[in-house]
């Protein structure tokens, strides 16, 4: 799987983080403002740009960049090693979201985190392994990670639905120091706004095996990048390095969008930080 943002889309957002015009972006790059705005559309260009300069301009690490201009992807994820987690990926318009289902092998009860744009495929998979679904949890609001919730409810009319969203239709509003058990897992939570006021990931242990936390970060952080910054470029950035680059570095990060990463490939790869 590609990269949720290619090297264009991360330096149009730093742009807009920082606060650069296009023309002092350009004349760092060593570009034309339109050779620029080619590359921030397709991530490509026919002239070789000054990445380390630009990057120092808005407030990237030059030698991340770099790498993800050079073909940086995280490793490819072995999701047995959890057993029972899934990805599910759904497309609308153009656009592929993922949502989340994992659950406990011995009681068979599930949680859904996001939905995506349909509830097919997650009925199916539930169907599929004989589950019990008791939870559903929203990491924010947008519509790419709500659009099916009508169709789940409608569907699993008894699963608990949580999220950070102030009113609207949940039957828990995220509080701090909550947690919940799927069997033997155990569901916890950290605010993470900045892309969206409601954003939360939630982060699974407990997993059989000693497997490495999984946490769903929603659009918070993707592999080698960060969601826009809709409230604050500023706390979006604050609250990932605070809430989830200092979970464990082994630990899985399930984006909202693009591939699975984990903890030390961020710190290691992602321009952002």
């Amino acid at each position: 799987m590609n990269l949720e943002d290619h090297v264009g889309d991360i330096i149009r957002k730093a742009r807009s983080m920082s606060g650069v015009s296009a023309e002092a972006a350009a004349r760092a790059a060593g570009l034309t403002e339109t050779e620029l705005a080619a590359l921030e559309e397709s991530g490509q260009s026919a002239k070789k740009p000054d990445l380390a300069a630009l990057a120092g301009l808005v407030g990237l690490n030059p030698g991340k960049l770099e790498a993800i201009a050079n073909g940086w992807l995280p490793s490819t994820k072995d999701l047995g090693v959890w057993r029972e987690l899934r990805c599910i990926t759904t497309t609308a318009g153009g656009m592929a979201v993922n949502c989340y289902l994992v659950w406990d092998e011995v009681s068979r009860e599930a949680a859904l985190f996001d939905t995506g744009w349909e509830a097919g495929p997650v009925a199916e998979l539930i169907a599929q392994e004989q589950l019990q679904l008791r939870h559903v949890f929203i990491t924010h609001g947008h519509e790419d990670h709500v659009a099916a919730l009508g169709g789940i409810r409608e569907k699993f009319p008894k699963a608990h639905l949580h999220s950070g969203l102030k009113g609207g239709p949940v039957d828990q509003r995220n509080r701090a120091n909550d947690f919940i058990h799927l069997g033997s897992l155990r569901i916890t939570h950290r605010d993470t706004p900045g892309h969206a006021e409601d954003g939360t990931t939630y982060i699974i242990g407990n997993w059989p095996d000693d497997a490495p936390h999984v946490a769903i970060v929603g659009d918070a952080l993707f592999a080698g990048s960060i969601g826009r910054g809709n409230q604050s470029w500023d706390l979006a950035r604050q609250k990932v390095r605070e809430q989830i680059l200092t979970l464990p570095s082994e630990t899985l990060l399930c984006p909202g969008h693009g591939p699975l990463t984990t903890v030390a490939e961020e710190k290691a790869h992602n321009p952002f930080f």
